[in-house]
């Protein structure tokens, strides 16, 4: 943790060099995380973006209590947990439900152009909470471990795991439903 300290003092000294580095380093993951949870590649765009605007805003107050990944991702997290609220709260004013609306436009999604299953797989995820599908994104498509999960979320290890055990179990049951297995 010495080495991601040293890399954040870099950063907040305005070296321009370090934060490309930690970008071209996590922006593909938080990228990823971002469009797990949102499902629209623009939205994902913008969340990526004012989340690296906040990290180098923020950097100076990095302590390293926990690794700079998990700094990053709790930033990630957080910025789209929000976002979705407040899609959800603007979308339902219209009788409409962010979910549903991905749901409805996921085929349609030029990023994801898969066959039968992928797209029952994908709604299966989104049928999930937000926060679940975000723990169910960062285990088992992030292979991030339970321990980082903990710190990103700010949830123990075992609510964690029960919560990851529910949503595959969840994940099961619609593909069942959906006679795709």
């Amino acid at each position: 943790m010495e080495q991601d300290i040293a890399r954040a003092k870099k950063i907040a000294a305005g070296d321009n060099v370090a934060f490309k580095d930690l970008f071209d380093e996590f922006g593909s993951g938080v990228l990823n995380l971002c469009y797990a949870m949102v499902r629209d590649r623009f939205d994902a765009e913008d969340i990526m973006q004012e989340v690296f605007v906040e990290i180098f805003c923020s950097i100076k107050s990095y302590r390293g209590n926990s690794k700079l990944s998990t700094w990053i991702y709790r930033i990630a997290y957080n910025h789209t947990i929000n976002f979705i609220k407040s899609k959800s709260r603007r979308m339902s004013k219209n009788n409409t439900g962010f979910e549903e609306n991905i749901l409805d436009n996921l085929p349609s999604d030029i990023m994801f152009e898969a066959e039968k299953f992928n797209l029952t797989l994908q709604k299966a995820i989104l049928s999930l909470p937000p926060k679940q599908r975000a723990v169910f994104q960062m285990r088992y498509y992030d292979e991030l471990p339970f321990a980082q999960i903990s710190q990103i979320t700010k949830t123990s290890q075992g609510a964690l795991k029960a919560s990851y055990h529910i949503a595959a179990q969840k994940i099961e049951d619609y593909i069942k439903e959906h006679d795709i297995l």
